[in-house]
């Protein structure tokens, strides 16, 4: 084993913080939002960023590498804790109201990070049981359609107009949420619709995965209902939907102001590096397993996490993912930050892929 997988390890310090918040209550509900959202961004201002790559035979040893698979299986079980203690917790009638937000957020963070993010790692991979794992993941978020339009969608149609999780220059990220949770759920029911069309199969029939999950969160949802009441039902909802409103934020600034080119009003450009928002900011990276290395996941969907590349033509992000995802709440803020970005990359030669 790698001694750098050392420095994933780190993500079980955000598994420890996230309880802490759910457990003992009180101040201590806010410790979770203010590390990934407080002090991780203020830490990556100053950071230096590392643009350095690993070695062809480092690639090699790390791929071949299993502790680095391990490490992302264990955080199923995790979040399934986490969502446990979530459920025990948020319907005690001694909490304040103010306690209550705090872990709707807590709860809604972990899904992020932890539940669709992680998710989206294994819902890469070519194993069924990872890919199980994915989707008992996307679950708890009660976004099992991520698992169709984000690989089968998304990548095919990135940094396009027909893409809903490609934000547009100019576009608010409130104006984009309403549209990307929408279309990309529609977009999942057209993908497997044509799917099961191509395959002569019924789309009233257990063959239609978007039919099944709508069964399956539905189901979820109900026996939370019945378990622990409509209460907290209600709050598990909400928290849910923190939790995949947090990934629609991550799209949104992966891809803003991007454009593929059309070629010869028939088909686009391949899709390549420069067309994706990259930021080699060290903590961001780790705490969301390089992630924010964006541009190569792109560019080749298919490799691991722990190999993902640094390259000097993709645009490059001022800060890390949490700092940026902060930024994207304050428009003005986020158009003046993002927009001189764009126009600096617009300058080089490389620019031709911005809006």
């Amino acid at each position: 084993m790698s001694i750098r997988i050392f420095k994933y390890l780190s993500v079980y310090l955000s598994v420890g913080i996230i309880l802490i918040s759910l457990v003992v209550g009180g101040p201590w509900v806010f410790v979770a939002p203010l590390y990934v959202f407080g002090l991780i961004p203020l830490l990556e201002l100053v950071l230096p960023a590392s643009d350095t790559n690993m070695s062809k035979a480092e690639e090699e040893l790390a791929k071949k590498d299993r502790a680095y698979d391990v490490l992302v299986w264990t955080i199923v079980p995790l979040q399934l804790a986490i969502m446990f203690f979530f459920l025990n917790r948020i319907g005690d009638n001694t909490l304040t109201w103010w306690e209550i937000a705090g872990m709707i957020f807590t709860f809604g963070i972990s899904c992020a990070v932890l539940g669709i993010n992680v998710a989206h790692e294994l819902g890469h991979r070519a194993t069924w049981y990872e890919q199980t794992l994915s989707k008992i993941l996307l679950s708890t978020s009660l976004y099992l359609h991520f698992f169709i339009e984000h690989n089968r969608g998304h990548h095919k149609n990135v940094s396009t107009d027909q893409d809903p999780a490609s934000s547009k220059y100019g576009e608010t990220i409130y104006a984009f949420f309403i549209r990307t949770v929408r279309d990309s759920w529609l977009s999942a029911w057209h993908i497997e619709t044509e799917r099961l069309k191509k395959l002569n199969k019924s789309f009233w029939s257990f063959d239609n995965e978007m039919l099944m999950y709508q069964f399956i969160q539905g189901g979820m949802v109900a026996a939370i209902g019945i378990i622990w009441g409509w209460k907290v039902m209600l709050l598990y909802v909400t928290a849910a939907t923190v939790g995949f409103l947090l990934l629609e934020t991550v799209n949104y600034i992966e891809h803003y102001g991007l454009r593929r080119k059309m070629i010869d009003g028939a088909y686009y450009e391949k899709v390549m590096p420069i067309h994706s928002w990259n930021s080699n900011h060290a903590i961001g990276r780790i705490m969301l397993f390089e992630l924010t290395r964006h541009s190569d996941h792109h560019y080749m969907a298919s490799r691991k996490y722990q190999v993902l590349r640094h390259f000097d033509d993709s645009p490059q992000m001022p800060t890390g993912y949490p700092g940026m995802m902060v930024l994207a709440f304050f428009p003005p803020l986020w158009f003046n930050v993002m927009h001189g970005q764009i126009q600096k990359y617009k300058a080089t030669s490389l620019g031709g892929a911005l809006a």
